[in-house]
């Protein structure tokens, strides 16, 4: 059997991380076992479905690489086949005309509570042996509805949850197709799992309630019945439900905060999942190891933290030719040209060890390409009447020297030694002058790459 799984978004949004971690899940199964992985776009739900987040959703999968064997397929476009089987349904018995008003079904149901009856419908238009149903009203177009098992009890092993069985008499002959003809979400993903033969759903737990409706119809069109992995939620750092303050945002919005997507991919493999205690696989070691016997069927809880510490390894791993054009395209979105300035590669060489994120990175960097001018209060502690005959001596020296970290290191330690100071005496109002703050790498490093001309334009700036 050649392994299927799909993922199969509603485009009413952007791609979240609970979406992305359940694509994800997907596509490593199948990659795992040889199999294909499907992308379906559920937007049958035409009032809130949008271009647009059909468009969120193709570049959040582009952004992290989860490429899919076969579609997008989309269900607006599957039309006829839905109202096909439909009609076959009919034909067989296995679905019915019910002409029960919502006016109806709104009296029903309050009376059902009212008596501390489970509201569902009553079948009233159910057809039994035996059984006379009214006349079919004139004028009143009905709907769809399924005809569930009324005895017996859906049972199906979970991959993540274990055995689950619910009774049918929970279930009501729920409505596979509208007034107007169109079909409902769990007929629709029914007729596609089937046409798609599709192996394996792994999808979030909030479909749990949906799977025996799904399992009843799939007996009663005759096909194979796949396995099902339900996915606990993802919990935000505080432990409640996961909400844009902590995760719940668009995917993109994550390349947009500067983080990598290999170490959002790594990261969403540990949510819910564990391979022993690794922290840190690339993708290709992890459709090796990844199973649906080690997702937990607790609530995994989102760790910003971890995240960070994550981008942070992945940052200092990265190819700096890259990196380079991650930040330069960060800087040009704050207005700031790098051309002609210090070369970037060099650039962030000196400051990937220092940062967890590319946005961290660029704010890092942002100096050399751009001067920014000490606070006040910092300029008079460092630049100060003693030191500034020392720091004016220096540029001189440092128009006639070879301009390289060691030689730069050579003239202020001599400026150091000469005038009985410690190092960062020195160093430090360097470091003020030129970066516009107290913290950076070695001074003579950054020296070096922000080149002689623009050192002394800056140091200039101040002494002279």
């Amino acid at each position: 059997m050649t392994i299927r799984t799909r993922f199969a978004p509603s485009p009413t949004g952007f791609l979240h991380i609970g979406g992305a971690r359940t694509a994800l899940f997907s596509w490593a199964y199948a990659r795992g076992h040889g199999g294909k992985f499907i992308l379906r776009v559920e937007d049958t739900d035409v009032a809130r479905s949008t271009p647009e987040a059909v468009q969120a959703i193709m570049d959040g999968m582009n952004w992290l690489g989860l490429n899919y064997d076969e579609g997008p397929f989309y269900q607006m476009q599957r039309m006829e086949r839905y109202k096909a089987v439909i009609q076959e349904m009919l034909a067989a018995g296995t679905a019915y005309l019910c002409y029960t008003s919502p006016d109806e079904l709104t009296a029903m149901r309050e009376a059902q509570m009212t008596a501390g009856i489970k509201p569902r419908y009553d079948g009233t238009w159910r057809p039994e042996l035996g059984k006379n149903l009214a006349t079919s009203p004139i004028g009143v177009l009905p709907v769809v509805r399924f005809r569930n098992p009324q005895s017996g009890v859906v049972t199906w092993e979970d991959q993540v949850k274990g055995r689950i069985s619910i009774a049918n008499d929970e279930l009501d002959d729920f409505i596979i197709a509208r007034a107007d003809g169109t079909p409902t979400y769990n007929f629709c993903v029914v007729v596609d799992d089937w046409d798609m033969g599709i192996t394996h759903v792994i999808r979030g737990d909030d479909h749990v309630n949906n799977t025996p409706r799904q399992i009843n119809l799939l007996h009663a069109l005759g096909v194979a019945v796949p396995q099902y992995a339900h996915l606990s939620m993802i919990l935000g750092d505080d432990g409640q439900k996961l909400s844009k303050r902590h995760g719940a945002v668009s995917v993109m919005q994550y390349d947009e905060d500067g983080y990598l997507p290999e170490a959002v991919l790594n990261y969403l493999a540990r949510l819910g999942w564990s391979h022993g205690d690794e922290e840190v696989f690339d993708m290709v070691q992890f459709c090796q190891w990844f199973d649906l016997d080690h997702i937990t069927a607790s609530a995994a809880q989102f760790n910003t933290e971890k995240l960070n510490w994550l981008n942070a390894h992945y940052i200092k791993q990265a190819d700096l030719g890259r990196l380079a054009t991650e930040v330069t395209k960060r800087l040009a979105l704050r207005g700031i040209a790098t051309d002609g300035g210090a070369e970037m590669a060099g650039v962030v060489a000196l400051y990937r060890e220092r940062v967890s994120t590319l946005n961290e990175l660029s704010d890092a960097v942002e100096y050399f390409y751009q001067r920014i001018h000490p606070a006040t209060e910092v300029l008079e502690k460092h630049l100060t009447a003693e030191i500034r005959p020392i720091l004016l001596a220096l540029t001189g020296q440092l128009a006639d020297c070879a301009w390289t970290a060691l030689s730069i290191h050579h003239l202020i330690e001599q400026a150091v030694v000469s005038n009985g100071l410690k190092f960062p005496k020195v160093a430090m109002p360097l470091r003020v002058l030129l970066t516009g703050g107290a913290q950076s790498p070695s001074i003579d490093a950054v020296m070096e790459l922000l080149g002689r001309e623009e050192v002394l334009l800056r140091l200039n700036e101040y002494l002279a």
